[in-house]
């Protein structure tokens, strides 16, 4: 390990490392499955709906850390076996740490990137947890380490900075003053390149002192999430640790910076191909992942020799200041962070081809001389002149006084400037650890409380950030919870949708309660509550839209047990398991057992979960900028499917409201976390910008809470086609769902087989064998009659609707005209569709597709649906023709016909000749015909009875197409029994009487449906019966 440490210390290129972590609980809950494998350095990875298909790749370093592991008495997660495939920390360390630390020692600038998706490992892997810590503390113990041990040979100076880039703005981790408005500026210089301006640098002499100011970094993180609304894993965190050693013997200064970087989180948007967005994604929320991507792109294209006329390094806060680090003076080390989990197939994939592109960059690092030392040496050079300069002028005896005056007035500047330099860093350093003991002082008061006091901790989406904060209900008595900090008995906290007094918390006799004020949202183990009520040990709150903390009671309630099981995804599948969303509820909808979930419905469920505290805090942010508009989570093709009767996809989507026009918009899932970045923007420059920020509201066409209205898919039904296969007409009453199962109207339609002149074809025309029209022109009518119980409509009259549709292979979707201001609109809409020549695709697709009938709902000021004719071919009577391949073979045959028109003219004149040779052998078979008298009256007698026969069967064929058409409208008639029944409900306010009433209606309804199926099936078995009883009548042969 230790070997390819040094190795990695002596190239330039960029070293990528690719570590896999355990499933997590989540995960597990899910029975996910691992599409990862690892062998050597190959990395493979297998797309879970085609095992078949997998892709391999290949790095300098790979970790195994997902299975074969135990946790060790001192808390270490540690290999099962020795020599297990295992990675711990210390493995990891080793490889990636150490090279980073030598590469610093010998003064080079050094730079880590941790790189995946969020929950993917990037910070228990570059912090750590617990006792396994991670590359940041190990590295910064291993390097005071080395500094102790050779102190003797050199003076080192190491000063340690911490920020946060979040939305392109720069906050100072360390920094006591409360931060600008736009944060800290990134300025550009010819010798030190991009730096921030005023960032704070923190002599260290420790790595005590280190997990210290780190510890103050991520309080002051979590502190600024829960005030700006942020959501830490978009922000990348950067630890910048400067090391100065200074050889006095050698008289060689060598300067270096590490740079440890925790970027975002790199999750896709599953619904990235959806629409796009009128208002781009102008938040700089994914600016710089995005523009980090595009650097290591253009980077990786240089170093295979393409020709690259940009590297976009300025385009982001990010990319500055990681310049040297990437194509730089650096030597870089990327570790990327996957989850094995089949669900995370996507993110995964989409990670190791980023890490495979970083892997190509080639880096130029030199070993860097500090500018202050250059100072020194010719300070001291400038004074070694001076003095023998003196000497000379002693000797000489000359009467100069006030040259040598002068002379001595520099030299002494010198000195004192050489000694202030060197001073500098004692007077920074013994600054330093009097802030880090004041410090120390404050987390060891906190911890000494944390065992006299019942608390509330916070829980944040990142886990480092969680239990960070820490507030004490001390003493007995009533202490106010909320934005007011004017009291000594008021418990300070901030956050999106908290009042000036949110809550009041009592402490009694050794038990605490929660009271909430009047308008305020408080929320107890996911349950709303408005009174009085007692907490208990790890209780979990939710303050305002979405301040989660954890309870933590009296010293004697705590028992040891794992806190960490409540972590933010236990709140807000809390949360959603209160609403009545959870898997088991998803499963039994799709019809499945709940102990065996569908995988595909497993990503809808984590997004839900994962968007539920986004949706809570926009419907805030809209309520306190007065925007009147309510955001509401629902689930995409829940209960619909294709015209095969197919699931579609599920996805989830956001239905937006607004409450006084009662217009509604539906946003994808990217659309929607788009806005909500957008939103966090207005609303910190109206509400958070101070007096007379709400003075210019936005214009409406850069309002994220508005948008043009759009027609809106509100469901479907489905028509199925196979009694066209049959030329049998269909009358039938179809359901329209909607997205999440929901009854939205009844259309009555018709599909009626039809002459080209559209005239309703007989019973005559009915087949038997669909196959029979293989070859042959099929026309057929649909027929849209009337849409009743237009539950759109009934929400707000001033709406309408339209009806689309696409048959077979028709190019272009068809819409009916838009109907307005009617909840049972007569519709009578006919469109009239012809094959010119059936083929067997297009039989195959009446017998096994339905027609889906999409509803659009529109709103006033909402553009129409339009059919397009574009590409669509009509018939002579304004028919639109479907099988356009059969069609075309069709007319190609026509032309065909009429190129061989002059070949036939002279087959006629052969068989005119031919004609006059078979008169001249009639007379000659005359002499025959007598001969067979006695033969051919045999041949009459079989021949009559081949024709009695033959007259039976179209006859019985006759026979059997009535019955089945009598057998299918009396289904028809069943089934509208059978919707009547589902739509049979009691009503909400209904009481046992009520109840009483619908139980009897319902019997009713069963009796009456089961007496009709019965009816239909029995009068189908007697007319079968009684066609095959007369055949047996008529044939002797039927027997």
């Amino acid at each position: 390990m230790r070997v390819r440490g040094i190795e990695m210390a002596s190239k330039d290129c960029v070293k990528v490392a690719v570590r896999v972590r355990p499933f997590n609980k989540r995960e597990r809950d899910a029975g996910s499955r691992c599409v990862i494998s690892m062998s050597s350095n190959n990395i493979s990875i297998q797309d879970p709906r085609n095992p078949q298909n997998s892709r391999t790749f290949t790095f300098d370093y790979t970790y195994w850390s997902h299975s074969g592991f135990s946790r060790n008495k001192d808390g270490l997660f540690v290999p099962e076996e020795a020599g297990g495939r295992y990675a711990d920390q210390t493995s990891v360390f080793l490889d990636l740490g150490q090279g980073i630390l030598d590469n610093a020692l010998q003064g080079y600038n050094a730079t880590l990137l941790a790189y995946g998706q969020t929950g993917s490992g990037k910070s228990y892997s570059m912090v750590g947890y617990g006792s396994n810590k991670g590359l940041i503390p190990t590295l910064c113990e291993r390097l005071f380490q080395s500094i102790r041990s050779t102190q003797d040979s050199r003076q080192c100076q190491v000063f340690f900075s911490m920020l946060e880039i979040y939305n392109e703005q720069v906050v100072d981790l360390l920094s006591k003053i409360s931060r600008s408005a736009g944060g800290l500026r990134v300025r550009e210089d010819q010798q030190r390149g991009f730096y921030v301006e005023g960032l704070k640098r923190v002599p260290c002499d420790s790595a005590v002192q280190v997990e210290q100011l780190m510890e103050q970094g991520t309080r002051t993180r979590t502190t600024a999430a829960t005030h700006m609304n942020a959501n830490s894993s978009r922000s990348h965190m950067l630890i910048i640790v400067q090391l100065k050693q200074i050889f006095s013997k050698e008289c060689i200064t060598k300067q270096s910076n590490i740079y440890l970087v925790d970027l975002a989180g790199s999750e896709r948007q599953r619904s990235s191909g959806s629409e796009a967005d009128r208002l781009k994604e102008g938040t700089a929320i994914n600016l710089s992942l995005t523009t980090l991507g595009n650097v290591i792109s253009a980077l990786a294209d240089t170093a295979l020799g393409k020709k690259v006329v940009h590297i976009p390094y300025r385009d982001s806060v990010l990319t500055k200041l990681l310049q040297s680090a990437l194509g730089g003076n650096s030597r870089t080390v990327m570790i990327a962070t996957l989850s094995p989990a089949d669900i995370c197939y996507e993110e995964s994939l989409s990670t190791l081809r980023y890490a495979e592109r970083a892997k190509r960059i080639q880096n130029k690092a030199v070993v860097n001389e500090s500018p202050t030392e250059r100072l020194v040496k010719e300070l001291k050079a400038e004074n070694a002149k001076l003095l023998m300069r003196l000497s000379r002028l002693g000797q000489e005896g000359r009467k100069a006084d006030d040259e040598t005056k002068e002379l001595r007035r520099l030299l002494t500047h010198n000195e004192l400037q050489i000694r202030a330099i060197q001073t500098l860093w004692e007077q920074h350093l013994q600054e330093a650890l009097k802030d880090w003991e004041t410090q120390y002082a404050t987390i060891t008061q906190e911890r000494r409380m944390m065992q006299m006091h019942p608390y509330i901790m916070n829980i944040n989406e990142d886990a480092q950030l969680s239990g960070v904060v820490k507030l004490f209900i001390q003493e007995e008595g009533e202490w106010d919870i909320g934005l007011a900090d004017n009291s000594p008995r008021v418990i300070s906290i901030r956050g999106l949708g908290i009042q000036e007094k949110h809550a009041v918390f009592s402490n009694q006799q050794r038990r605490v309660s929660i009271t909430p004020v009047s308008g305020s949202k408080v929320i107890v183990n996911g349950v709303p509550v408005s009174k009085r009520i007692e907490l208990q040990h790890l209780d979990r709150l939710v303050l305002g839209s979405n301040s989660t903390y954890l309870f933590i009671g009296f010293p004697t309630e705590r028992s040891g047990e794992d806190w960490s099981r409540y972590d933010y995804d236990y709140f807000q599948s809390e949360l959603a398991e209160a609403e009545g969303f959870h898997i088991q509820s998803l499963c039994e909808d799709q019809g499945q057992r709940p102990h065996q979930p569908d995988p595909s419905l497993l990503p809808v469920f984590y997004d839900y979960i994962k968007l539920m505290p986004m949706v809570t805090e926009a419907n805030q942010m809209s309520k306190e900028l007065k925007k009147g508009v309510e955001f509401k989570l629902e689930i995409k093709n829940l209960a619909m499917t294709d015209s095969k009767g197919h699931d579609l996809e599920k996805d989830i989507a956001v239905r937006v409201t607004s409450l006084e026009s009662k217009q509604v918009w539906m946003w994808s899932k990217a659309k929607f976390v788009n806005r909500k970045f957008l939103m966090e923007e207005a609303y910190q420059q109206q509400v958070g910008g101070g007096e007379g920020a709400d003075r210019a509201p936005l214009p409406r066409e850069r309002d994220p809470f508005w948008d043009p209205l759009e027609p809106l898919h509100l469901g479907s039904a489905h028509l199925w086609l196979q009694s066209l296969a049959f030329r049998i007409p269909l009358e039938e009453q179809v359901e329209v769902v909607g997205p999440e199962g929901t009854e939205e109207a009844i259309l009555q339609t018709q599909l009626v087989p039809c002459s080209p002149m559209g005239l309703p074809l007989g019973e005559d025309d009915i087949l038997i064998d669909p196959s029979e029209l293989l070859g042959k022109r099929l026309d057929f009518q649909l027929v849209l009659d009337q849409c009743c119980g237009l539950r759109w409509v009934k929400e707000a009259r001033n709406r309408g609707v339209q009806i689309g549709f696409r048959v077979f292979d028709c190019p272009q979707p068809l819409y009916t005209p838009a109907i307005w201001h009617n909840v049972n609109p007569l519709m009578d809409h006919r469109v009239q569709f012809t094959a010119l020549r059936t083929s067997q695709e297009l039989l195959n697709y009446l017998q096994s597709n339905a027609l889906v009938l999409e509803l659009w709902g529109l709103q006033e000021g909402c553009s129409e649906l339009v059919s397009c004719m574009d590409g669509v071919k009509m018939t002579q009577e304004d028919n639109i023709i479907i099988d356009m391949i059969s069609a075309s073979e069709h007319s190609t045959a026509e032309t065909r016909g009429s190129d061989l028109s002059s070949s036939l003219r002279a087959l006629h004149q052969d068989m005119e000749q031919l004609r006059n040779v078979n008169a001249a052998l009639r007379k000659e078979n005359g002499c025959l015909r007598e001969q067979l008298n006695s033969a051919r009256n045999g041949v009459e007698n079989n021949r009559g009875r081949q024709e009695r026969r033959g007259s039976l069967r179209p006859s019985c064929d006759a026979e059997f197409a009535k019955a089945l058409k009598v057998f299918y409208h009396s289904m028809t008639s069943v089934r509208g029994q059978l919707q009547r029944l589902r739509r049979h409900k009691p009503s909400e306010e209904a009481d046992l009487l009520g109840f009483r009433l619908f139980v009897d209606e319902h019997t009713y309804l069963l009796k009456d449906f089961s007496e009709q199926l019965e009816q239909s099936v029995t009068t189908l078995k007697q007319d079968v019966a009684a066609i095959v009883r007369r055949k047996r009548e008529k044939s002797g042969i039927w027997s």
